[in-house]
């Protein structure tokens, strides 16, 4: 491994940059430990660490796991005290949540609160209403009146039942019975976790969840299709959760889940030969604008309809390169595209 690489890597490790889980592993020489590039844990001196591609290297080194990133797990993978709240929600799904609740579980409210508001961006008693409010949609869609699916959720005023509703679900309960929903999941991958958003029949978006502007990006697909969004599970979302798992265990070499691919024209044809390009290969901006229909000169065109692409690795913008070798950007961090392209090209080799 390069210097520079190493110096990257240890930058990766003092940031605690999530672009990175998943791509390397930081071996402590003065502990004896391994751990994410996301260790919460106080950064040693660069010429302490050793860096490893796997995990297995990294013990196979004579490292051992830190316990308190537990780099043997996924990448923010959800805490015991996540998963015993979600389970308590399913379970009764329809109840109001509060802090007293919390405490009856043996989990201090404070702590539930951080752990969510990390792991989902809200807290858990917000989470809770968000399931509530899903499940009153869901009653909405099936012919229920509002008011009823206004007291089931637990609400005794009305505009409170609308502003929430709107405020979460980014539509009004009123006006829901025309409207399509999509479903929307967290998926723990390899490289972090990634959000996926799915109608009944085709997945509408795949993204890392820390990726740059996903905020706006979600928000323009609501707008265009006019959709509700809420938490739930749907047969795109169950299959892509699938063809990840395999993707990434090096089984996958072609994704089969059903998706929409609604962009303008070019990002249609761009998005269209990204496609074409052979599993373990890559091509340069230029040879898709040649794809395409359009001169060399279009690859700054062509690196748009790339940055606009919702549905990473499935459409692969990740082995898109620039003319001279380098990697260019890529939304989810230049690190994963990386990663992703020697692990296609390991498994077209394997292969």
């Amino acid at each position: 491994m390069s210097q520079t690489l190493q110096e990257e890597y240890y930058q990766a490790l003092l940031d605690k940059n999530s672009e990175y889980d998943g791509v390397f592993y930081a071996g402590i020489t003065t502990t004896g430990i391994f751990c994410h590039p996301t260790c919460p844990a106080r950064k040693p001196k660069f010429e302490h660490c050793i860096f490893f591609d796997t995990a297995q290297a990294a013990l196979l080194a004579g490292f051992r796991p830190c316990k308190r990133c537990r780099p043997l797990s996924h990448p923010n993978r959800e805490s015991e005290i996540v998963q015993q709240l979600v389970g308590a929600v399913e379970n009764q799904p329809d109840k109001k949540w509060r802090s007293e609740d919390v405490r009856m579980l043996h989990v201090d409210p404070s702590t539930a609160r951080r752990q969510f508001k990390k792991r989902f961006g809200m807290t858990f008693i917000e989470y809770a209403r968000a399931r509530r409010l899903g499940l009153a949609m869901e009653q909405i869609k099936n012919g229920k009146q509002v008011i009823d699916a206004q007291i089931a959720a637990g609400y005794e005023s009305g505009s409170g039942f609308r502003d929430a509703f709107e405020r979460i679900m980014g539509s009004v309960p009123s006006n829901s019975e025309q409207q399509p929903v999509l479903k929307a999941a967290w998926l723990d991958t390899l490289l972090g976790p990634m959000v996926a958003l799915a109608s009944e029949d085709k997945l509408r978006l795949l993204e890392f969840v820390d990726r740059r502007g996903l905020e706006r990006e979600i928000e323009r697909l609501r707008q265009h299709t006019g959709a509700i969004i809420i938490p739930g599970d749907n047969e795109p979302l169950q299959q892509i959760r699938m063809e990840l798992h395999d993707y990434f265990a090096g089984e996958l070499t072609h994704f089969s889940t059903p998706v929409a691919i609604d962009g303008t024209p070019m990002q249609n044809d761009v998005w269209e030969a990204l496609l074409r390009i052979p599993f373990g290969e890559t091509r340069s901006y230029s040879d898709i604008a040649l794809a395409v229909g359009k001169p060399p000169t279009a690859a700054r065109a062509v690196a748009q309809a790339n940055g606009a692409n919702q549905l990473a690795i499935i459409i692969p913008c990740h082995r898109v390169i620039r003319s001279s070798g380098d990697l260019a950007g890529y939304a989810g961090g230049v690190a994963r595209k990386s990663w992703l392209l020697q692990h296609e090209k390991s498994v077209a080799a394997a292969n």
